[in-house]
C-alpha cells in the first residue's frame, strides 16, 4: 500500500525497490536513519542505541520520530493479524490511498 502523500512526496515503485538490504548505499542520511528505526523494531526488537537516537535527531523531531515508530509498529501488528487470520492475499497490487488525517 502507498499513501498518496508519499506518492506526492516522490515515492514511486522504482524509488520504493531501493529500500532493500543495500538501502545504506542507495538512500538520504534521513532516509536511513528512518529504516534503521524500522530494522529495530521489525527484526528483533531491542532498545534504541545511542547512535541510532542521534542519528535520528538530527533529521527529526521528537513528535516525528514518535509518529516514526508508531506508524511502523501499527503496520507491523496489523500485518501480524491479516497473517494469522490467514486474510493476505496472495498477490497484492499496489493500491494508493489517501493519508489519513490528510486534507486531500
Amino acid at each position: 500500500m502507498r499513501f498518496d502523500s508519499a506518492r506526492a512526496a516522490g515515492l514511486d515503485e522504482t524509488r520504493a525497490a531501493l529500500v532493500a538490504d543495500n538501502y545504506a548505499q542507495t538512500l538520504a542520511p534521513h532516509e536511513i536513519a528512518a529504516l534503521a528505526l524500522t530494522d529495530a523494531l521489525v527484526g528483533i526488537p531491542q532498545a534504541l542505541n545511542d547512535e541510532l537516537k542521534a542519528q535520528l535527531s538530527l533529521h527529526y523531531t521528537q513528535a516525528q520520530r514518535v509518529e516514526l515508530g508508531l506508524g511502523v509498529g501499527l503496520f507491523l501488528g496489523m500485518s501480524k493479524v491479516l497473517i494469522a487470520l490467514g486474510c493476505e492475499p496472495e498477490e497484492m497490487p499496489v493500491t494508493v490511498v489517501p493519508t489519513p488525517g490528510s486534507k486531500a
